[in-house]
């Protein structure tokens, strides 16, 4: 057993590939760290440009879901338990199909799905548009759906469920906690999904471990470094940093790298 895992860190490591993904790696927990939000635009087109999406994805969520659950605990007082509830439902729905267009999509095809994704939510957040009207139960069914379909396909579920809660009563606080919330819930039946179908592999295990160090260290770097900073650059940092990320992983520039 110890020789199996320390054949998978060796190849891992001597991998060409493997300094490139650490720095997205630590870029993404850097982003996540001083904005909030934005991991997953960076770090699934890039790790999916440089990999694959079928260890891209469940590599994020593995790294996120350990990564979030502690900071959920702090903030359950703020969880709108209804509205987050009718999501996560909806959204246990719409995951596994998502989850099936990750196994069975070819590559190529899911590649462009996940950087064509990421620049559509970029331009939602910059637009600042959002959801105004009444918080109905089929506008949550709704949002809850979009968000499972996304999580489960590519890991990028904060969307729909942004426009959606930031467009009603609820506070800042409420709504992060509530995305905290749903993702909390997400991740474990995601996790319980892609094991079942074979998506967590030994490698992806291994190369999640590895991800994993330099993007909560980065994290905790965002959070202390950038404190006290204007909350509007942070956003338009963030902003640019995802829209690149979007742009150069496009299949098209493959021939470029």
């Amino acid at each position: 057993m110890t020789s199996q895992i320390w054949a998978l860190f060796t190849a891992a490591v001597a991998d060409p590939r493997f300094p490139i993904a650490l720095g997205i790696a630590a870029l993404s927990g850097l982003v996540r760290g001083f904005s909030g939000f934005g991991s997953a635009l960076i770090y699934v087109p890039l790790i999916s440009a440089v990999y694959s999406p079928r260890l891209a994805v469940p590599t994020l969520l593995l790294i996120d879901t350990v990564c979030g659950l502690p900071f959920l605990f702090s903030v359950l007082h703020h969880v709108n338990k209804r509205e987050v509830s009718t999501a996560a439902a909806a959204g246990a729905v719409t995951l596994p199909i998502g989850m099936l267009a990750l196994l069975w999509v070819d590559p190529l095809w899911l590649r462009w799905f996940i950087s064509v994704l990421v620049l559509l939510a970029l331009a939602s957040l910059v637009s600042g548009w959002r959801y105004h009207g009444k918080p109905t139960l089929l506008a949550s069914l709704g949002a809850g759906a979009m968000a499972g379909f996304g999580g489960g396909a590519a890991q990028i579920a904060v969307p729909p469920l942004l426009i959606f809660w930031l467009g009603g009563n609820n506070s800042a606080a409420t709504v992060r906690a509530n995305i905290m919330a749903y993702f909390a819930i997400q991740g474990t039946l995601s996790i319980v999904l892609y094991a079942f179908n074979g998506l967590l592999n030994a490698q992806a295990l291994m190369i999640a471990v590895l991800m994993g160090i330099p993007f909560i260290v980065a994290l905790a770097a965002g959070a202390f470094f950038f404190h006290g900073t204007s909350d509007l650059l942070y956003r338009r940092a963030a902003y640019v940093i995802i829209a690149i990320a979007g742009l150069i992983s496009l299949p098209l520039f493959d021939a470029l790298r």
